[in-house]
C-alpha cells in the first residue's frame, strides 16, 4: 500500500492527478505538464519532495565512514557544504546517487524514495568505525521552489539572507516562521531552494507560499515536469537511466570518482579508467516528430545497434523528443547522428552536448 506524504491533503484538494511512485501516492499534475514546465523555465515552481529519504550518519567517524561508501571526496566537506555522490556495490554497480549535507554534528544522506531501506541496509552494514545511521526520512517533509524568479520570492518568506548560500551549500533559518535547512541544489535546471521541514511544518510552509505567490505566477509541479525538466537538464534518475548495471564511469560521473582514496569499488573503477568503458551514456534530440521513451534501440548505420534509450520525452522548451541512452563507445561522440526505433520504425536523432538545456547564467 503506497504511504502519503505530509502535503497529500493539499494535493488532492487542489485537484492533483495522483498516482503511485516509489511507494508513495504522489501528484503527477495538476493542470498540465507543459504549463507546469514552462512556469518553472520562466518564472517558478513549487514541487512536493516528500517522498525522498534522509539518513543521517553520525558518530566520531561518522565523515570517514561515509567517505568509505561513496566513490566522491566527503572527509572533505566543510559545515554547510552538500555533494553529489554515488555509492557502489563491489562489482562497480550504482547503489543509489545521493546528496551528502556536511553539519557540524552529523551528516546527511538524501537517497532516492524507492532505495530508502535498500539504501539504509546497505550504509548500516558497511559502516566503519565509530558511525551510526538512522532513517529520519518519515520526520521530515521535503519542498522545493524551482525558477529563475524562486530565490528572490523565498528570500521574502524567511529570515536567512539567501545571497550569501553558494550552490550546494546549505544552511538553517525560518521559513513561514517554520524551522527549515534551506539548500541550492536543484534537478530541473533552473536556479531554485529546497525547504526540508517537520512534517507537521509542511502544510503550513506550502500554504503560506501558494498564498503569496499565485499571484507572481507559481505553480505546484508535478512529477510529469519534474521528468520533463530533468531530461533536458541531463539529469539522470535512478532505476531508469542508473541502476546496479551501470557503473559511475559509464554514466558519465566520472568527475564524481576519486580514485586517491579508498572507497567500495575503487579497484573496479580504477580498472576500468585505465582499459576504457565499453558504452557511455549520452543524450540525443530527434530529428522528427517521434518521441523516444525507455527501452527503445539506438542504431548507428544500416544494421548496427549500438545501444537503447533509458529514459525518453517529448521536450516542451525545445519541442521535439529527447533522450537520454547508452551507446557503444564509439557512437557517443556529440554530433553524431543514429536512429532511434519507435514502434518498429526508425527515426533519426542526433548525440548531443551534454546539458541540452543549460540555464543563463544571471
Amino acid at each position: 500500500m503506497e504511504k502519503e506524504t505530509p502535503l497529500y491533503a493539499e494535493h488532492v484538494e487542489a485537484g492533483a492527478r495522483m498516482v503511485p511512485f516509489a511507494g508513495f501516492l504522489m501528484p503527477l499534475q495538476y493542470s498540465s505538464i507543459i504549463e507546469e514546465h514552462r512556469a518553472v523555465r520562466e518564472g517558478m515552481g513549487m514541487f512536493d519532495l516528500s517522498h525522498m529519504g534522509e539518513l543521517r550518519v553520525s558518530g566520531p567517524d561518522a565523515a570517514a565512514a561515509v567517505d568509505y561508501l561513496v566513490t566522491n571526496d566527503i572527509a572533505g566537506l566543510e559545515p554547510g557544504q552538500i555533494r553529489y555522490t554515488p555509492m557502489c556495490y563491489p562489482d562497480g554497480g550504482i547503489v543509489d546517487d545521493l546528496l551528502v549535507y556536511r553539519f557540524p554534528d552529523h551528516l546527511m544522506l538524501i537517497v532516492n524514495a524507492s532505495n530508502i531501506e535498500k539504501d539504509l541496509a546497505w550504509v548500516r552494514d558497511h559502516l566503519r568505525g565509530d558511525a551510526t545511521v538512522e532513517n529520519e526520512s518519515d520526520a521530515t517533509a521535503l519542498i522545493a521552489v524551482q525558477g529563475p524568479r524562486s530565490v528572490p520570492f523565498v528570500q521574502d518568506h524567511t529570515d536567512t539572507d539567501l545571497a550569501p548560500i553558494a550552490y550546494y551549500h546549505f544552511t538553517q533559518g525560518t521559513v513561514a516562521g517554520r524551522p527549515a535547512v534551506i539548500s541550492r541544489t536543484g534537478y530541473t535546471g533552473e536556479d531554485g531552494v529546497e525547504l526540508y521541514v517537520a512534517p507537521q511544518d509542511a502544510a503550513p510552509v506550502w500554504e503560506t507560499l501558494l498564498a503569496a505567490g499565485e499571484a507572481l505566477g507559481l505553480k505546484r509541479v508535478g512529477l510529469g515536469a519534474r521528468d520533463t525538466l530533468r531530461l533536458e537538464a541531463g539529469y539522470m534518475l535512478y532505476g531508469n537511466d542508473i541502476d546496479h548495471s551501470t557503473s559511475p564511469l559509464e554514466a558519465g560521473l566520472g568527475w564524481t570518482v576519486k580514485l586517491e582514496k579508498d572507497f567500495i569499488a575503487r579497484d573496479v573503477l580504477e580498472r576500468q579508467k585505465e582499459e576504457g568503458v565499453q558504452r557511455r551514456m549520452v543524450q540525443l534530440e530527434m530529428l522528427d516528430r517521434a518521441i523516444p521513451r525507455p527501452h527503445f534501440a539506438i542504431w548507428q548505420g544500416p544494421g548496427d545497434v549500438v545501444g537503447s534509450t533509458t529514459s525518453g520525452t517529448m521536450s516542451p522548451t525545445f519541442n521535439r523528443g529527447i533522450a537520454l541512452g547508452y551507446v557503444a563507445r564509439g557512437a557517443a561522440k556529440a554530433g553524431t547522428d543514429v536512429d532511434v526505433e519507435v514502434r518498429g520504425a526508425r527515426h533519426p536523432a542526433r548525440i548531443v552536448k551534454k546539458p541540452l538545456y543549460k540555464r543563463e547564467a544571471s
